[in-house]
């Protein structure tokens, strides 16, 4: 039978309600060709079986964790489609299809589309992607990057005209706003402080207790995690100083290898589009204490 999203209940409003679930693709066509971000400039290839085995593991422990996994059928000639989270987001009970930027990742939206088909959606007219924006309940962070215009934000404060809409524009380089900051619970935040302006960074530290990511760390797409709520946190492994500093916060980190995959300038979050989380308030009593284990 073929996985639709037609009898999926879609509702989305923050980064870290517990996951139910997500939309994800393999990364079976897998290769490096344009170099479309700084992090593919240091490297030249994907050995696509490393990848599909780390994507598999990581699916798997997603499944462990309860998710409902939908898996996006893989193209040929869609390299990055592993990245879904870029294509597409919802927020509240509304599915946004993202406009890409760049050409040779356009035909992700379409792919998309025809799985979403059955279902009420909107297009943007103007480039976005779901990298830069970030639920917070009543609040919608969203990166102007690169691959995100001004005008396609505009675009979301028309579409969600009670949400409060807040550009954070971001340093040269930094491709989407879940490369250096990602919300792990109501009150935390991972960030990397060099990738905002002054007013942006000032922003963060006001409505988030921050942990600081280090440049090597944000590099190898350290703040790239994915909250799955309930205070744990799939984090790469490579990461021993960050993860214990989430471990020290109170988060429990499932840590997976995916360094194949980061080779192309995502993770965890890039790899998940999620269509279904348990508003926060309604598990508050399943969350454990920080800081009793």
């Amino acid at each position: 039978m073929k996985d639709t999203a037609a009898k999926t209940e879609l509702n989305c409003s923050s980064e870290y309600g517990q996951l139910l679930d997500v939309l994800v693709s393999e990364p079976r066509h897998m290769r490096i060709e344009a170099k479309i971000n700084e992090t593919q400039k240091h490297f030249e290839e994907i050995e696509t079986n490393i990848a599909l085995q780390q994507h598999r593991d990581f699916v798997h422990l997603l499944k462990e964790e309860g998710v409902n996994v939908h898996q996006l059928p893989s193209k040929s000639h869609l390299h990055e489609q592993v990245f879904t989270r870029d294509i597409g987001f919802v927020i509240g009970s509304r599915f946004y299809i993202s406009q890409m930027k760049e050409e040779v990742r356009k035909g992700e939206s379409k792919e998309l589309a025809e799985w979403l088909k059955g279902m009420e959606t909107y297009t943007f007219q103007s480039p976005i992607e779901g990298g830069d924006v970030l639920v917070d309940r009543n609040t919608i962070w969203v990166g102007y990057s690169g691959r995100t215009s001004m005008e396609a934000i505009q675009e979301l404060k028309q579409q969600e005209p009670e949400k409060d809409v807040h550009p954070l524009p971001l340093a040269d380089g930094v491709l989407h706003l879940d490369c250096v900051l990602n919300i792990l619970d109501a009150h935390t935040a991972l960030a990397f402080p060099e990738a905002f302006t002054d007013e942006g960074w000032q922003m963060i530290q006001n409505r988030f207790r921050v942990i600081p990511v280090t440049k090597d760390e944000t590099f190898h797409m350290g703040p790239n995690v994915l909250s799955i709520g309930l205070n744990k946190v799939i984090s790469l492994s490579r990461h021993t100083r960050l993860n214990k500093k989430l471990e020290a916060e109170g988060f429990t980190v499932l840590p997976v290898d995916f360094s194949e995959i980061i080779k192309s300038g995502g993770a965890f979050r890039c790899c998940t589009l999620p269509l279904h989380r348990k508003d926060p308030r309604d598990h508050i009593d399943d969350i454990p204490k920080k800081g009793c284990r």
